[in-house]
């Protein structure tokens, strides 16, 4: 077993993720399997019923776990599929061993933080490390670990003692630690002090850093780097500069220049390389990714208008923007993303505040296409119904996700059939027309993990051939992807919806719930149940996202041609799907 620890200081929020995925990434260019965890120190069990604008999204795992966005990240680098179990927090661990006392485990003894906990936690992570997480169906080799928050936070205390013994068990040869510091630029020079101290501290609880990887906006000097490593007794070498990219796609890149692939086979003993076959996939995939990363010059841009609730924080949205920008990139695109509040959309707010209301409309009168992801409650969901009439009555690609497809069944049933004031349950309980319900078997009492949740099969109707959306999907019948969601579409209203020209292309495994649903005549007007954007990766953006940026970049067919083109291949056994 070996593990590379990513840790933190000075300020949390600097990149511990990007760079935890970017070493992973860098370890598969070798040829090794990798999987990965993140440790959050907080007391819930899960990320489902925290406030996206003040923890960023919940990333929803196939499973259905409700974890850290940072596990996107992962996924989205290194291609693979973890468990609910890579994300471990203190809820889980303290909950894990409070029900072992309560069965008697303990046999009566005394049970502490030392040895139980931080035992419980090296258990955890030996036994998460081996699952396989990839299609070999093989124990990974190195597991990326990274801690949240920053070193000398109170709750992190246990963390680092486990992590810490974890290190003694394993042996200095198994076990690398890379602490990530921010160099702050004050009055145009690099301040060291904050590295400094945050070194010490990780020090002083027993991580010792193997690397250190400074973030800062621009490259440091190389006085500071010298510095740094004099203070913080490390070589020059193992300090390595972390400067602001042109997207965060390049961030392997530049690690891989500054060294930290050396240091990664140095520090843990890679001497004996991998099998051929694994070296020759390790080196394709980083030639693949190094073509696909970096952008051409003077690449057209393609405007889209994000139309959310939590735009405020940009990591409300993380799977979102990634998967636009990953579709992007396919396309040979610029991504231009705008974010606009669905409350200064609605009509209340022409008179509230003018300003915002023009500079809401003017952005969705400039887009290319609008996007309208998830989001739960009532606030803004009437700007939302605007935007979607806007779309569907002018022709303008449009994409809803989860909320965002509700508010284009609300939106069509209102003005399309009529059915005036139709709405959801979810805003009013005893409106005439509830076209969107609460699921049967939901709960209104316990919120967390009652959701409809993980990877679940959408099966095409008969007769949906021309569908845009099933043509990106190569053609598919049955497809998968990962929900979340508590309300759906009303069964009782689907011969409705469909007389009147919505078309509900795909259904669940029983034929009820409506999964997906498209207008014939329009260039492309699509909304799913399900949130594609937890399965888009880097080198295989999601059908769904790519067929919406390539409609509203003007080359939907092409990409249905390499759609068709990629299933046949795997069919055939020809095909690697991050090569199409």
């Amino acid at each position: 077993m070996r593990v590379v620890l990513v840790s933190g200081g000075v300020i949390s929020g600097v990149g511990k993720g990007i760079i935890a995925s970017s070493a992973g990434l860098l370890l598969k260019t070798l040829g090794l399997r990798v999987t990965a965890m993140k440790l959050d120190p907080y007391l819930n069990t899960d990320a489902g019923l925290l406030n996206p604008l003040e923890h960023g999204e919940c990333f929803v795992l196939a499973d259905g776990g409700e974890t850290d966005l940072d596990l996107g990240n992962y996924e989205r680098y290194l291609g693979i599929q973890l468990s609910c179990e890579s994300n471990m927090t203190t809820g889980k661990i303290y909950k894990l061993v409070i029900e072992k006392e309560r069965r008697g485990e303990y046999l009566g003894k005394t049970v502490q933080v030392v040895p139980h906990i931080t035992d419980a936690m090296q258990e955890w992570i030996e036994r998460v490390s081996k699952i396989p997480v990839d299609d070999s169906g093989e124990e990974p080799d190195v597991c990326i670990i990274e801690l949240g928050g920053t070193v000398g936070d109170l709750e992190s205390g246990p963390f680092i003692e486990a992590l810490v013994q974890l290190r003694h068990r394993l042996g200095r040869d198994n076990f690398f630690s890379i602490g990530v510091s921010y160099v702050p630029i004050i009055n145009g020079e690099e301040k060291t002090k904050p590295t400094q101290h945050a070194v010490r501290q990780m020090r002083s609880a027993g991580l010792i850093p193997d690397a250190i990887a400074c973030r800062c906006e621009r490259s440091l000097d190389d006085a500071t780097i010298q510095k740094i490593a004099k203070s913080c007794q490390v070589e020059y070498e193992q300090v390595i500069g972390v400067r602001d990219m042109e997207t965060i796609y390049q961030v392997p890149l530049l690690l891989e220049e500054q060294g930290l692939l050396r240091l990664l086979r140095k520090g843990l003993a890679l001497d004996k390389p991998a099998l051929p076959p694994m070296v020759q996939k390790g080196q394709a995939l980083w030639d693949l990714w190094k073509k696909t990363v970096v952008p051409e010059k003077h690449l057209s841009p393609v405007d889209i208008v994000l139309v959310g609730k939590y735009v405020a924080l940009d990591d409300a949205y993380l799977s979102v923007r990634k998967s636009l920008e990953h579709s992007a990139m396919r396309c040979k695109r610029k991504l231009n993303l705008v974010s606009v509040d669905a409350e200064h959309l609605e009509h209340d707010m022409q008179q509230k505040d003018p300003t915002k209301y023009h500079n809401a409309w003017k952005a969705i009168c400039e887009a290319q296409g609008v996007l309208v992801p998830g989001g739960f409650g009532s606030r803004g969901v009437e700007g939302m119904i605007e935007v979607a009439k806007w779309t569907r009555e002018r022709k303008v690609p449009f994409l809803g996700i989860c909320l965002g497809m509700q508010v284009a069944v609300m939106e069509y049933a209102r003005n399309k059939l009529g059915l005036k004031h139709a709405t959801s349950e979810e805003i009013s309980a005893h409106a005439e027309h509830r076209v969107v319900i609460f699921m049967p078997e939901g709960s209104k009492e316990q919120m967390g993990g009652t959701m409809r949740l993980g990877t679940r099969t959408s099966h095409f109707k008969p007769g949906t051939e021309w569908s845009k959306l099933r043509a990106m999907y190569g053609g598919a019948e049955v497809v998968e992807e990962r929900h979340r969601h508590r309300y759906e579409v009303n069964p009782e209203y689907i011969e409705q919806l469909e007389k009147g020209g919505l078309t509900l292309t795909s259904l669940d495994d029983k034929g009820v719930r409506v999964e997906t649903i498209e207008l014939k005549d329009h260039p492309f007007y699509v909304g799913v149940q399900a949130h594609p954007e937890f399965t888009s990766k880097v080198l295989d953006p999601s059908p769904a996202y790519l067929g919406f940026v390539a409609a509203s970049a003007g080359c939907l067919e092409q990409m249905i041609e390499a759609a068709r083109l990629k299933r046949e291949g795997l069919a055939n056994g020809t095909g690697d799907p991050s090569h199409f």
